[in-house]
């Protein structure tokens, strides 16, 4: 394992064309994750003994996320299938619970939009936890990491 933490990290996040492309807004949002998640990140393939820092390239395959790494200069590192079914649940009700922060801005009590962005901030803890778990042994990332992997996950569910 490299000597150098600082290179246990992507320095790039590509979508392959298979993510296909959407409306300015979610395009926003994708290139925002992924920005985030590039700002700030500890990743590194489980075992690899060279050198990062990497290179991400996240591709769609039935219902299958695709990880591409590669090193910096792109020589191929890993290719890991993370099945998305196991994030189904949680996904769909961050989306619930984000509309109904969304109209509580506009409408509720100080109260009461806290109460619901907690729940918000813990179903986006709940699906950072559960890709960590399924990256467990294949790529290792802190829990910040996962948690801006989780965000770019769900952006990417999002059809504006």
């Amino acid at each position: 394992m490299s000597s150098d933490p600082r290179n246990a990290r992507l320095v790039d996040v590509e979508l392959d064309e298979s993510i296909g492309r959407s409306t300015p807004d979610v395009e926003h949002e994708r290139a925002v994750a992924i920005f985030d998640l590039i700002e700030d990140n500890s990743f590194r393939p489980a075992g690899d003994t060279g050198e990062g820092p990497y290179k991400l390239k996240l591709s769609l395959v039935s219902s299958k996320l695709v990880f591409s790494v590669t090193r910096e200069n792109g020589e191929a590192v890993i290719t890991h299938i993370l099945s998305l079914t196991p994030f189904r649940r949680v996904v769909k009700d961050y989306f619930l619970i984000c509309e109904s922060y969304y109209e509580a801005i506009r409408s509720s009590t100080p109260s009461h939009i806290e109460a619901i962005d907690m729940g918000r901030r813990g179903l986006h803890n709940e699906g950072s936890q559960t890709l960590v778990d399924r990256l467990a042994g294949k790529i290792e990332v802190d829990f910040n990491t996962a948690r801006r992997l989780f965000t770019l996950v769900c952006v990417l569910h999002w059809r504006g």
